[in-house]
C-alpha cells in the first residue's frame, strides 16, 4: 500500500500542473511523466521488499533512453525527488522492472495511471497494483486520488486480501481506521445504479443503454474513468459496472482488472466476463479467454448476463 500511496502523491503533483492550454492542445506529456514516475516508484518499492518477484506492467523505458526524450526523463527525475530520489539510470531500471514479458507462478501486475484521459481532464484515474499467485489475484491495492473519500475530502485507498475481505480509508491517512467494504443489497432493478467507461472505445454504450432499458433502470448511467468503477461498486455507491466488448479481437489487459476485481469480490460482489466465465489471469498479459467484464453486487448478475445474451452481446 505504501507503494500505491507514493505513486498517488507523484501523480497528484503532476496532475496539479496541467493547465488549460495543455488540455486544448491535447498535450499528453503530463500523463507520460506521471505514468513513468509512478511505475518507477512502485517498482522501486517492490524491488526492495520482494526482490525476486517479477512485475508485469504497462510501461518500459526504451523510448526514454533516446536523446530527444531527455525532457521527459528530467521531468520524471524531478518528480521523484520528493519520494527519495534516484539517479536517471536507476529510474530507467526501475521502470524496466515493470516490463516483465513472461508469465510466472507469482508476479505483480501494475497500471501506474489507469484512466489516461480522466487524468488529463483532472477527473478520475487510479493506480492499480495486484499480486497474482497460481493465476489468482491474492492481494490488491487501488489508489483513487480524485474520488470522494466520504469524509469531505478527495482520495481513497482500497485494498483486499483473498479470503480476508476488502477495505478502504482516505488516501494519505495511514492512521485512519479502515472501513470494511460491502456491496449494496439492492434487489429492485429500477433502482439499480450503473456505471460504465467514459470512453465509448472502451465499452459499447449503446448495448449498455439497451440493458438499462430492458431492466427498467430509472437512473442514468454514471460514467467514470479507470478502475475507480470497481471501487465505487465495492463500497456500495453503484451496483453494476459493464465493460462490453467493442470488437471481437480485443483482449483485456490484466492490469486493467486484477486489482479491482479482487476488491469487488472480497466486498461480496460478482465479477465475470459477458459469458459468465471467471476472469482468467493465468494466461500472461491479457485475458484472452474472456470477453468483456460484468461487475455487480451479485443480486442481478445472472439477470444481466441473460439480458446481454438476449441482445446478442
Amino acid at each position: 500500500m505504501a507503494a500505491v500511496e507514493g505513486a498517488a502523491r507523484v501523480t497528484r503533483s503532476v496532475q496539479s500542473k496541467i493547465d488549460a492550454e495543455a488540455l486544448e492542445k491535447k498535450d499528453r506529456s503530463p500523463v507520460t511523466v506521471a505514468d513513468f514516475a509512478a511505475q518507477a516508484l512502485v517498482c522501486r518499492t517492490l524491488s526492495e521488499a520482494f526482490p525476486d518477484d517479477p512485475v508485469i506492467g504497462e510501461e518500459d523505458a526504451a523510448d526514454l533512453r533516446s536523446p530527444e526524450q531527455k525532457p521527459f526523463l528530467d521531468g520524471i527525475h524531478a518528480e521523484l525527488q520528493a519520494e527519495g530520489g534516484g539517479t536517471p539510470d536507476e529510474i530507467l531500471a526501475w521502470i524496466d522492472r515493470g516490463r516483465t514479458a513472461a508469465y510466472s507462478d507469482r508476479f505483480w501486475t501494475l497500471d501506474p495511471v489507469d484512466g489516461t484521459k480522466g487524468f488529463l481532464r483532472r477527473e478520475q484515474y487510479a493506480i492499480a497494483l495486484g499480486l497474482l499467485e497460481g493465476g489468482q489475484v491474492v492481494l490488491a491495492a487501488l489508489g483513487c486520488p480524485n474520488l470522494d473519500d466520504g469524509e469531505g475530502g478527495l482520495g481513497v485507498l482500497f485494498w483486499a486480501i483473498r479470503g480476508e475481505g476488502a477495505f478502504a480509508r482516505p488516501l494519505g491517512r495511514s492512521s485512519a481506521s479502515p472501513r470494511r467494504l460491502a456491496v449494496s443489497t439492492i434487489h429492485d432493478a429500477a433502482a439499480l445504479r450503473m456505471c460504465e467507461s467514459v470512453e465509448a472505445g472502451h465499452s459499447k454504450h449503446d448495448q449498455s443503454a439497451e440493458v438499462v432499458a430492458r431492466l427498467g433502470v430509472r437512473a442514468p448511467a454514471v460514467r467514470l474513468d479507470s478502475q475507480t468503477k470497481y471501487g465505487v461498486v465495492a463500497r456500495g455507491d453503484a451496483d453494476v459496472y459493464l465493460r462490453l466488448p467493442t470488437r471481437r479481437d480485443y483482449e483485456e489487459k490484466i492490469w486493467d482488472h486484477a486489482a479491482g476485481s479482487l476488491i469487488v469480490q472480497e466486498a461480496g460482489g460478482t465479477v465475470t466476463d459477458v459469458d459468465g466465465r471467471a476472469l482468467d489471469f493465468g494466461l500472461g498479459r491479457t485475458l484472452r479467454n474472456n470477453r468483456g467484464v460484468v461487475v455487480t453486487n451479485g443480486s442481478f448478475h445472472e439477470r444481466i448476463l441473460a439480458t446481454l445474451r438476449d441482445i446478442g452481446v
